[in-house]
């Protein structure tokens, strides 16, 4: 909810800028934060609703933005027309508000916890100053340490699919950014060029709630990592097929293709971390995920810009996003097998263990040793008897 208001207030605000700079801190900053308030809730939520259709309830869920961005395209284009980017801002800022709607529908789940009070209360007092000053570091680091967990660092799995959603962040939202600049480009209307972005969300509207559904089958979830992998993998192939597009059929069929490759991406990313690092983790697990993304989030445009500048060509920007893509692909892939394997041998290692600790390995290694104590007991006995009368030998000593 108050993601919402940051939101409308960015926007609103924004209206009013003279100034790049200001469009920076209003649309940049504070509408971003906003956002960033409206995210992780949303997508932490779903971890405590669902378990055994959370795959599914996850794109139904990511479903939701690509309902608007069907529309938004030619929606705001209609608005600049009309209003201008001043009256525009002011219009999205009051539609944003409808997140402080969504926001009051995410209740929490689960009992109360009561705790109750003891009618003795025993109390130390700290009047040391060192003390306090010691437990009051100690509470800060426990408050740090529950809301970013940087235990997650040293988890293999998070590991790898942090490093492979650097490598594919690079050239994942720049094709979005510059499909409407390449269509006109090609000699295509304004309005026939945001259409395609209109085609793309529309097809990934569809596709998100699909492959969640695929997602949540028996024979996929056990190997999402996988799944997600492939999925990265047909992104980067639609965006290397791309210039092969030169007129605006092409162009669609493309979008087509990008709609179900970003859809399908997009239903599974969050659902793959909640698979490595779990439910109780997540949220903290989100949270440096996004903060260490915004890196190649933020250089990868600037960077296509940069090229497109430098050739004067579009297609090349998509060749070079196709290829970074299908490399975080390939990245993917090779780590999660390493995963698999390792995690499978750990598991062995972790069943064998626990059978030699079982209670009943412990009785069968009693029942050897005693009924080895009994033969040895028994032949000193019959060596005795057999010669009688006679010393012990040194054998029959140390026995």
């Amino acid at each position: 909810m108050v993601g919402g208001l940051l939101c409308c207030l960015g926007m609103v605000t924004a209206s009013f800028s003279t100034s790049v700079v200001e469009l920076y801190i209003t649309m940049g900053f504070i509408c971003g934060l906003g956002l960033a308030f409206n995210l992780q809730p949303a997508l932490t939520i779903l971890g405590k609703y669902f378990y055994k259709k959370r795959p599914m309830a996850s794109g139904l869920a990511m479903a939701g933005s690509p309902v608007f961005l069907s529309t938004l395209a030619p929606f705001n284009q209609y608005l600049f027309n009309t209003y201008g980017w001043k009256g525009s801002f002011l219009i999205l800022g009051g539609l944003l508000l409808n997140s402080c709607v969504a926001g009051s529908l995410m209740r929490p789940v689960g009992p109360k916890l009561t705790t109750k009070k003891s009618k003795n209360k025993v109390g130390v007092r700290a009047t040391d100053p060192g003390m306090k000053k010691k437990h009051k570091k100690k509470s800060i680091w426990a408050k740090i340490d529950k809301y970013l967990d940087f235990s997650l660092f040293k988890h293999r799995g998070f590991l790898i699919y942090l490093s492979g959603n650097v490598i594919m962040f690079l050239g994942f939202f720049a094709p979005i950014i510059f499909l409407a600049p390449y269509a006109k480009d090609k000699g295509i209307d304004e309005y026939s060029a945001a259409f395609l972005l209109s085609v793309m969300a529309f097809v990934d509207m569809f596709a998100r709630p699909t492959v969640g559904f695929i997602a949540n089958s028996k024979l996929i979830r056990p190997r999402i990592q996988y799944f997600f992998s492939f999925a990265v993998l047909f992104n980067g192939l639609c965006h290397l097929l791309c210039p092969l597009a030169e007129d605006y059929p092409s162009l669609v069929v493309y979008a087509v293709f990008f709609g179900l490759g970003f859809g399908s991406v997009s239903s599974i990313l969050f659902e793959s971390l909640m698979d490595l690092v779990g439910a109780q983790r997540f949220s903290s697990a989100v949270g440096l995920v996004t903060v260490v993304e915004c890196c190649p989030v933020l250089l990868g445009p600037p960077l296509a810009g940069k090229l497109v500048d430098e050739t004067g060509q579009y297609k090349y920007m998509y060749v070079a996003c196709g290829a970074i893509v299908v490399l975080a692909s390939v990245w993917l892939l090779i780590g999660n097998a390493i995963n698999y394997r390792l995690l499978a041998k750990e598991k062995k290692l972790k069943e064998t263990t626990k059978k030699i600790h079982t209670p009943e390995s412990r009785e069968s290694e009693s029942l050897k040793t005693s009924k080895s104590h009994d033969v040895i007991v028994k032949s000193i006995k019959s060596q005795k008897s057999k010669g009688s009368g006679v010393n012990p030998s040194e054998r029959e000593t140390n026995i």
